[in-house]
């Protein structure tokens, strides 16, 4: 996700041979044809291939027309010159699922991504080559990133994949090269059009786009007049950082924004996450949780975000009913009041589309167009595809709600199935190396692992029995303090410490959080390439001196035994002595292991609950789910005997660990009588439309009410006017279904409960 100026390469991917892909100032133009185009990102290192195929289906059947994704220079090449694209970093074969449910493909080949992914997607060993200044018109930089992009578009030439064959699309992110970078694209003739976002002097022939929540409020169009207006990250809710309520933005906010982008003539939006997925294993920037745009259409699990998806799947068909005016129609706007506007689309063929927009954000209003009243909700926009009939308004949700939940399925509260393993506390003795003076951190480390030892030896000698302060200054997020082994505390800027006559051991583990890089604050400034991290002064206060231990013989010892070892996986498990439970249980720097047969449904999503741990990492057989994992992808998981590894920095709890299945399990719909036919029906007649997930059926339903209830999804009461057959009707069409269908009207509920009133009906129902 972009948060501040940067450049952004990239192009579209179209998944048939021999297609020619063009644009002009109305739009992208396939085969002669111009499109209208809905995008959704999906990033594919963040979920697994089994799940792609479920996830770009749902993308399908959400109305969009092209998958977009990043592609993560640093997975790729986490060495220089060694590259993986095997399982999850399976980028072709990414492409291909894409491609063949009929869709087209954005790539955005980066180098530099942000993503709050750590280092924004540049491989560590870049830190390492000299002179080398990040994200500038810098030679090294330049070098070895037309060297990456170069290989990745040849791999995708290789494959078929381009618009003459079929196929995807590079971005590039540094301002102060952007003729250089534009040069570059263009001259790998990919022969599908570029693109930069947010950046408004991108020379021809790349188009600049915009980024945000509200493009059709702040992009100031394209810099020149035939190229289209695009909206390549339309936020659908934000990243989430830990110890912070996750921002939910809501479904009829963002269908306003992009009606407006498109009545102000834009012609592609893309939904930045439409599937957010997991940061898994190591993956994910500074203090960002695993979870990744979980408030997207599609959540962390794959599963729909109601109404979200629904009512975007609404607008999308609405927009595509005003295609041919909107691509090819003479563009006005004119004024329906002080805070309203039309904005109108008249085609030489007659047809004709037209926009209302309500901009008062208190107020519903009544406005004239063409001769007719239209009733506009509080800051809506309506859609008439022929100026005349409403087929969808912004802030009328007629699509169900959902509410998702977890069930424990399984409790690995048995102390005897643990066992332990403690980490062993590093000292200079037993240090790899020595080095006079504070080292960097992450240039020892190259990224390899979260953990460093800093040790040194300090010869302690009072009379007294005085109070001594352990003063550290560090660039890492988190410091455990020992003092001749014993654990002393989580060290922040100081902590009190008492030390024996004659040598001490001093060892001090730094830790970075959440991968390292903090990409959400600062990763797009300059100069990445020479910040610094780890310890930067470490010091003993006394009554009367302080001791500066900066430049003492410092020992230090990359990561943690038990991460050298392996020991999360079946073989290296086997390498140490595991102890039972009580003997390390809820002490700091302690490894967790169990076997468990977990019997799950295939098709439900599953959960660790670990909210009686701490800081740590969780493996599962052999395949680590994240800093503070959370879901296990089905992949993971095997029939039986399912190794589970825990490292706890603090003093969690094992026992109190869930595992557990999430789904959706109950829904609720509310429709009224006014509200305008749903366009995605046959039937005219407004109708409340509940259906259930992963094969559960409609079990209970708990509320019904056809007359005036209160409220909405999912706080509601009956009203003035009901009708006592509500839930008897409700019931005979939906109990034991896995979808149901009730239209609003008085027949069907026999009679009318309050003649002479528009009437609503709301239903919620259980699904087991």
């Amino acid at each position: 996700m972009k948060i501040v100026v940067v450049v952004v390469l990239f192009m579209l991917v179209i998944v048939a041979r021999g297609i020619d892909v063009t644009y002009d100032r109305r739009s992208l133009i396939i085969n002669g044809t111009r499109r209208l185009l809905f995008s959704g990102s999906i990033h594919y290192p963040r979920s697994t291939p089994q799940m792609w195929a479920n996830l770009i289906g749902q993308a399908k059947k959400g109305g969009l027309d092209v998958i977009q994704t990043y592609v993560f220079w640093n997975i790729h090449e986490p060495l220089q010159g060694k590259f993986n694209f095997e399982g999850r970093y399976d980028l072709v074969r990414f492409i291909k699922e894409v491609r063949n449910q009929g869709l087209y493909v954005s790539l955005r080949i980066g180098p530099f991504i942000e993503s709050e992914w750590k280092y924004g997607g540049f491989p560590f060993w870049l830190h390492d080559i000299s002179g080398i200044v990040f994200r500038s018109d810098n030679e090294p930089f330049k070098f070895y990133m037309q060297k990456f992009v170069s290989m990745v578009v040849n791999m995708m030439k290789s494959e078929g994949l381009y618009a003459s064959q079929g196929g995807p699309i590079i971005i590039s992110q540094v301002t102060p090269y952007v003729i250089w970078a534009a040069s570059m694209a263009v001259g790998l003739r990919t022969g599908v059009p570029w693109m930069m976002c947010k950046q408004d002097d991108a020379p021809d022939p790349v188009i600049n786009t915009c980024n945000g929540m509200s493009c059709g409020e702040t992009f100031a169009g394209p810099n020149s007049p035939n190229k289209p207006a695009m909206w390549t990250e339309n936020w659908t809710s934000f990243y989430q950082v830990y110890g912070r309520e996750p921002y939910r933005r809501s479904a009829e906010d963002i269908a306003f924004h992009v009606a407006l982008f498109i009545a102000k003539g834009g012609s592609f939006v893309n939904y930045y996450m439409y599937h957010g997925g997991t940061n898994l294993g190591r993956s994910t920037s500074s203090y960002v949780t695993t979870s990744y745009y979980d408030e997207a259409p599609l959540d962390e699990y794959g599963l729909k975000r109601h109404p979200k998806w629904d009512h975007l799947r609404d607008l999308h068909a609405a927009v595509k009913q005003s295609s041919q005016p909107l691509l090819w129609g003479k563009h006005t706007k004119i004024s329906l009041g002080l805070f309203q506007q039309a904005y109108i689309f008249q085609a030489n063929s007659g047809s004709c589309a037209a926009f209302l927009v309500n901009n008062d954000t208190t107020s519903k209003v009544t406005v004239q167009f063409r001769n007719v009243a239209y009733d506009l909700p509080q800051k809506s926009i309506s859609i008439l595809p022929d100026c005349k009939n409403v087929v969808f308004n912004s802030a009328t949700v007629n699509a169900q709600s959902g509410v998702r939940s977890t069930t424990a399925v399984t409790y690995l509260n048995q102390a005897k199935n643990w066992l332990t393993f403690a980490e062993k506390v590093s000292n200079v003795n037993k240090a790899s190396f020595t080095r006079s003076g504070l080292l960097d951190q992450l240039t020892i480390t190259k990224d390899t692992t979260d953990y460093l030892w800093y040790t040194v030896s300090y010869d302690y000698t009072s009379s007294d029995d005085q109070q001594l302060l352990l003063q550290v200054n560090s660039q890492a997020h988190v410091i455990h303090a020992f003092v001749n082994d014993a654990f002393i505390a989580r060290v922040v800027l100081e902590k009190p410490i008492s030390l024996l006559n004659g040598k001490n051991n001093i060892s001090l583990l730094s830790v970075m959080v959440g991968s390292r890089y903090e990409s959400y604050r600062r990763d797009a400034g300059a100069y990445l390439e020479h910040r610094i991290f780890g310890l930067q002064k470490v010091r003993i206060q006394g009554k009367m001196d302080v001791q500066d231990l900066n430049n003492q013989l410092w020992g230090y010892q990359v990561g943690l035994q038990g991460e050298q070892l392996e020991i999360y996986t079946e073989k290296g498990a086997q390498s140490v002595e595991w102890r039972t439970f009580d003997k390390f249980a809820q002490k700091p720097m302690v490894w967790y292991k169990v076997i468990d047969t977990w019997n799950l449904l295939l098709d439900a999503a599953v959960a660790l609950n670990l909210q009686s741990m701490g800081k740590g990492e969780i493996w599962i057989n052999g395949e680590s789910i994240g800093d503070i994992g959370y879901h296990i992808p089905h992949s993971f998981l095997k029939p039986s005997k399912n190794l589970l590894v825990l490292f706890e920095e603090m003093n969690g709890d094992p026992l109190q660990i869930t595992l557990e299945t999430i789904s959706v399990s109950s829904v609720c719909g509310a429709v009224s009588e006014s509200n305008m036919r749903q366009i995605l029906s046959p039937i005219r007649r407004p109708k409340v439309q509940l259906y259930c997930h992963q094969g559960k059926r409609i079990s209970v339903i708990d509320f019904a009410s056809y007359g005036s209830p209160t409220g909405d999804c999912p706080n509601y009461s009956e009203g003035s006017c009901h009708s006592n057959s509500s839930k008897t009707v409700v019931e005979e069409v939906c109990l034991g279904k896995r979808r149901c269908s009730i239209s609003v009207s008085v027949s069907r509920f026999g009679g009318d409960p309050c003649p002479g009133t528009s009437k609503s009906l709301l239903v919620a129902a259980s699904c087991s």
